[in-house]
């Protein structure tokens, strides 16, 4: 049991039988009584978002999650298939657990799932990805003061504001957090 004061972004907990993973944090304390946590967080299970609120003092079930580095293999559909590259054991991950990030599945790359009790319930991305660039608009650099951007759209189908000399066919480095342009590679 941990108290709610330690609650931060990416802490995972159980309460009433769910699963639950802080994505938004808030303190506030009035000037008298006790202090009010808010989180916002999200059901591991359903994928569903929404905040509780909690007065300081409140405890909740604290839980760890498994680290496991699962090859991407293929998507049937209805689940994305991994597999774990030590036992050859494939692991079904529904399509809520990825949600927007499914646009940095490669074929074969290789991410870590965050487990419990068997079922996969999180992922952890890389900082940083290299993908190559599939469609880019020509874009002539005329009388511009600051630095002109174009949107690409790369091998998996995300979508890029680059410079204006980023082409198709070209491999460029995106950061995962941000869904930014960090370099040409």
């Amino acid at each position: 049991m941990i108290d709610v004061n330690q609650l931060r972004r990416g802490t995972t907990f159980t309460q009433d039988e769910n699963l639950y993973k802080v994505t938004e944090y808030s303190h506030s304390k009035p000037g008298r009584g006790k202090a009010t946590i808010r989180v916002t967080v999200k059901d591991l299970r359903s994928g569903s978002n929404f905040q509780m609120t909690f007065t300081s003092g409140d405890r909740v079930e604290n839980i760890r999650l498994d680290k496991t580095v699962y090859q991407y293999l293929y998507d049937d559909g209805r689940f994305y298939v991994f597999m774990d590259t030590d036992t050859y054991e494939q692991k079904l991950v529904a399509h809520h657990v990825l949600e927007e990030d499914s646009v940095f599945l490669i074929d074969n790359m290789k991410l870590e799932l965050l487990t419990f009790e068997g079922e996969v319930l999180d992922y952890i991305l890389p900082k940083t990805m290299e993908l190559d660039v599939v469609e880019a608009e020509n874009a002539v650099a005329g009388d511009t003061a600051t630095g002109a951007t174009k949107e690409i759209v790369t091998q998996t189908g995300l979508k890029v504001k680059t410079p204006l000399f980023v082409n198709a066919g070209d491999r460029i480095k995106v950061n995962t957090e941000t869904r930014e342009y960090v370099t040409r590679v």
